[in-house]
């Protein structure tokens, strides 16, 4: 399991897939640093020599922001947001959508699970929390 950047990329991978297990390398990004370093992309990421995985490092250093960093950014960005009361701070705030999607049906991943509001229907229910009111 080679190391890059703090993260432990799979080593049975190939290495244009590895590398994705680091935050803020996607498919595009994987491809444009392969061929950046003019790495085999078939090679399995065990099998990358010292000298390929020095390569690999300083390009991901040097030209791509990822792991903590980008981490980082991104969340002064949205704590930016919710300082300054914009539209996107007030969602993101309220842990709504952010991105315009509807939210009278759906959303659940960004409300959570349904919170059911009503009456109760039991006696000793109703007691119990008159009660506690008291």
């Amino acid at each position: 399991m080679p190391r890059l950047v703090g993260v432990d990329i799979p080593g049975k991978k190939r290495i244009d897939i590895a590398l994705r297990y680091i935050y803020g390398i996607g498919p595009a990004r994987a491809t444009q640093i392969i061929i950046e370093s003019k790495i085999d992309p078939a090679k399995k990421a065990d099998d990358l020599t010292p000298d390929e995985l020095r390569i690999l490092i300083g390009i991901i250093q040097s030209g791509y922001r990822v792991e903590g960093d980008l981490r980082r950014e991104v969340t002064q960005n949205i704590r930016r947001l919710i300082s300054i009361g914009s539209y996107r701070g007030v969602r993101h705030r309220r842990g709504l959508p952010v991105r315009g999607q509807r939210t009278s049906t759906n959303a659940r991943t960004r409300k959570g699970p349904r919170r059911t509001v009503g009456a109760v229907r039991n006696k000793d229910v109703r007691s119990a929390m008159k009660s506690d009111k008291d």
